[in-house]
């Protein structure tokens, strides 16, 4: 098995790779310190599956916990996603000067226009494409007596 160093760009893809744990992110986006209850509402998993993604999140550094009493509540931390999008950002970068490249490449006319075939001009052999016949199927065999 390969061991990687704890690159924190890892964990932070790898937080991001679950479906439930995006939208624990989002809800955090859109209220901030929320308690641990309050974000398991909408969602049909157990209270320890939530705790055991809130664990990746913090792992990641993506939020960050509090406890007051009884409630914990937690806050979103954008610093590790900033991260993240710079990485994206310098491929993003890359793809879309490869894509100018190749819309320019497509769009030129390197190659000059196939002339119309009109009465005076008759179509050659090379532009006239040929199909070739297709086999008539054979007569059935003999069919079996009962």
């Amino acid at each position: 098995m390969v061991y990687y160093q704890n690159d924190p760009l890892n964990s932070t893809f790898a937080a991001l790779s679950d479906p439930t744990r995006r939208a624990i992110l989002a809800r955090l986006a859109e209220q901030d310190g929320m308690s641990v209850s309050e974000l398991a509402k909408p969602f049909p998993v157990s209270l320890p599956a939530i705790m055991k993604h809130l664990d990746v999140l913090s792992d990641a550094k993506l939020i960050h916990r509090s406890k007051s009493g009884r409630v914990v509540t937690c806050e979103l931390t954008a610093a590790p996603m900033e991260d993240a999008m710079r990485w994206l950002n310098r491929y993003a970068q890359f793809w879309s000067q490869q894509l100018d490249r190749l819309a320019a490449f497509v769009e030129e006319e390197s190659c000059p226009s196939p002339k119309p075939t009109t009465p005076s001009n008759p179509a050659s052999p090379s532009n006239v494409v040929s199909m070739r016949q297709r086999k008539k199927s054979t007569p059935p065999g003999p069919t079996r007596k009962k």
